[in-house]
């Protein structure tokens, strides 16, 4: 197993993104006024580019609560202003979403 990976336990809370555009418009000027690249937002978070990538795309959805800390902190913002904890809200508000 590559150990750049992440590996989600089933005991740690999954998060969603709430909205891939505010990632996206947050990326362009963090809490520190610099940008954040793809890449930074990986390597904060201690997986590979390609996680954050695809949660750009909507390709994943989701990520493990200590992913979803770390690109909160590295963008400078509140984990639940980007993130919403998997539980019947997220399920409620994936559904709307995909019905939309």
């Amino acid at each position: 197993m590559n150990s750049s990976r992440e590996v989600t336990t089933l005991s740690e809370p999954m998060y969603y993104l709430a909205d891939r555009e505010v990632l996206r418009i947050l990326m362009r000027r963090t809490g520190t006024g610099q940008p954040a690249s793809i890449r930074d937002l990986g390597e904060a978070a201690g997986v590979h580019h390609s996680t954050i990538g695809n949660l750009l795309t909507g390709r994943q959805a989701a990520v493990g609560v200590s992913v979803a800390q770390a690109v909160a902190d590295r963008i400078g913002v509140d984990l639940d202003l980007l993130w919403i904890r998997d539980g019947r809200t997220a399920r409620s508000l994936r559904r709307q979403a995909v019905s939309a």
